[in-house]
């Protein structure tokens, strides 16, 4: 059984960074996909980016390209997010998910072990 635990959430300005991290337990992991997805209150889950289990193709979400930063440590089983220049409308928890797969998707439903989400607020 695979588990996923976030950290790294918090509070900053609009135009500040935070990085996110997740660590899995659990025998697999070089063989997952990874991504991440935020949810603001209100709205629906949304995919924010993804790796593949070489950290050979990344993916983002058009709203985030160019300022977020996807990467992962297989030997640590650990999948992280680096968010620059953040803005007010990136404020949402954020969730890491796992694939029993190594093919890349980035719509929710493909995904099969979710952390716990850790709140990002960015203030103007």
């Amino acid at each position: 059984q695979v588990q996923l635990v976030e950290s790294g959430g918090g509070l900053v300005q609009a135009g500040g960074s935070l990085r996110l991290s997740c660590a899995a337990s659990g025998s697999i992991f070089r063989f997952n996909a990874m991504a991440w997805f935020r949810q603001a209150p209100g709205k629906e889950r949304d995919f924010v980016a993804a790796i593949s289990r070489s950290s050979s193709s990344t993916y983002y979400a058009d709203s985030v390209e160019g300022r977020f930063t996807i990467s992962r440590d297989n030997a640590k089983k650990t999948v992280s997010l680096q968010m620059n220049s953040l803005k007010p409308e990136d404020t949402a928890v954020y969730y890491c998910a796992l694939r029993q797969s190594s093919a890349v998707k980035t719509t929710a439903v493909w995904y099969d072990t979710w952390g716990q989400g850790t709140q990002v607020t960015v203030s103007s």
